[in-house]
This record gives C-alpha cells, structure tokens and sequence, in this order.
C-alpha cells in the first residue's frame, strides 16, 4: 500500500460512499489516499480545526478518515497525515472520534487521547441558527500527536508528492 495526493472531491467520493457517520467536507489544507496496487482503499482530510479557540497556524485537524476496511489503512492514513503536518511546519494535529470508537489505530499511529467531551446540543444556539445539525451530537474522544520542529529540506517549493515517498 502506499499513500498518494487525493483531490477533495476524490475524497468527498469516498466519504460519502463508505463513511459510517458523516457527509463530505467543505474545504481541506490536504487531503490524501491510500493505494493497494490500482484500488483506492481510503482516505482523509486535514484541514483547520473546527474549535474557534484552537491556533489554526500551528494546529491542523483530521476532519475525515475513511477505508474500505483494509488491515492497517486507518493508521497508515493518520500516520502519513503527521509526517505532512510536520513537513508543513505544523505544531500538533488532532481529531475527533467518537466515544464508541476504540481509536486502536490511533494508538498504533502513535497518537495520544487527550480528553473526552460529553457531547449534547451545544453546537447549535440562537446565537448559532445556520450550524449544520447533520453530524453525531454523542460524546467524543479527542486524540492529538504532538509533531516536533521539522527540519527544512530541498526548499519551501517542494511538493507534496515528494513529502508522500
């Protein structure tokens, strides 16, 4: 298997074939895929993180991941979304999970649960008419990975086909 550069509408295609609980996403810093020989087996989406409060110029965010189910690709997918981010200059990248969810390949891409939240009807207020309510409104995990200065390579005009290999 081997990771590759996914346009967001080739994404928002698997989303919206193969994910569980969520519709395509609006917008991405990137997105990348997973190959098994020709086939498409997964893919995700890094954009900015949804929390207002949290530094979009330092923290990006998994905001979709989604496999055919093939054996290690979930963790493949956050571990190659890492190593982006901190080609890019990232300082940490997180995602949500939900409390159901095990986040086995999480751990194995070595990420950290950081906390849990309790869920509930706070996205949306009077103050807040146009959010979306087409997402789990259930209890979440939220996961995060710490990513270390990179080291500057070939120059800033490299491309993310080379920072995939």
């Amino acid at each position: 298997m081997r990771i590759v550069p996914l346009e967001l509408r080739d994404l928002n295609a698997l989303v919206a074939g193969l994910h569980r609980h969520h519709k395509p996403v609006q917008g991405h810093r990137f997105s990348i895929g997973l190959r098994d020989g020709d086939r498409l087996v997964g893919g995700c989406s890094v954009g900015r993180p949804v929390a207002r409060m949290t530094d979009a110029s330092k923290t990006l965010e998994v905001t979709r991941l989604v496999t055919d189910g093939s054996p290690n690709a979930c963790s493949a997918l956050y571990s190659a979304a890492a190593r982006i981010g901190k080609e890019m200059g990232y300082e940490s990248i997180q995602t949500f999970i939900l409390e159901s969810e095990p986040g086995t390949s999480l751990k194995a891409a070595g990420w950290t649960l950081e906390s849990r939240s309790s869920g509930g009807g706070w996205w949306t207020r009077v103050s807040r008419p146009d959010r979306r309510q087409d997402q789990p409104q259930c209890a979440k995990q939220k996961w995060s990975k710490r990513l270390s200065a990179c080291e500057v390579r070939k120059g800033s005009g490299q491309m993310l086909a080379e920072i995939l290999s």
